[in-house]
């Protein structure tokens, strides 16, 4: 097969060299409600080809060659005096795998333990190309489901205006879980 973005020969959809040179994470912070900081690993306009096969089959290997480069190198590097989850926002299958649920799964570590459908929205509308005003409008509503562990990272593959991530910290507050920080993949801010 042939590199996505080199178009050289390749036993991986990204080649190693490709993965190397325009898949090394750059680590932008935002901040959220009550303070809480949203780590992205790339500015979306790096990777918005990517990010656009989420809802195709390419995008399952496009993900996980994403995750690998940047979710799962974190979470070697990452240490805490307890184990915390790690909830992928929204991973309900759309077709047959979730996005979120795939960067969720490169968590795993000594000290994230990933659990999946623990945050699921019940109103299914999507926000792509919406404005702030619209999504505030119409709430995700997550139906929340109990967990072990008292602090979470909350994970989703996009932040562009925040409300979907200040919703989830705020659902997860209200059942008193403790939200550390949150991941993306990408940030769309301009």
């Amino acid at each position: 097969m042939r590199c996505l973005l080199c178009e050289d020969f390749s036993l991986t959809h990204i080649c190693k060299n490709c993965q190397r040179e325009n898949l090394t994470p750059e680590f932008i912070r935002r901040e959220l409600l009550d303070g809480i900081v949203v780590f992205s690993f790339y500015k979306y306009d790096t990777i918005k080809n990517l990010l656009h096969t989420k809802h195709t089959d390419l995008g399952y290997y496009i993900y996980h060659i994403l995750a690998k480069n940047s979710f799962e190198k974190f979470a070697k590097n990452f240490e805490f005096n307890e184990v915390v989850a790690s909830l992928s926002i929204d991973d309900e299958p759309n077709e047959s795998y979730s996005h979120t649920a795939i960067l969720n799964k490169h968590l795993n570590s000594k000290y994230i333990k990933p659990l999946y459908r623990k945050l699921i929205a019940k109103n299914k509308v999507s926000y792509s190309g919406k404005s702030k005003a619209f999504r505030l409008a119409n709430k995700r509503d997550f139906d929340f489901k109990e967990f072990a562990q008292k602090s979470c990272i909350l994970v989703d593959d996009i932040i562009t205006t925040g409300t979907t991530l200040n919703e989830a910290i705020f659902t997860c507050k209200l059942h008193q879980k403790e939200v550390l920080f949150c991941l993306t993949l990408a940030d769309a801010r301009k």
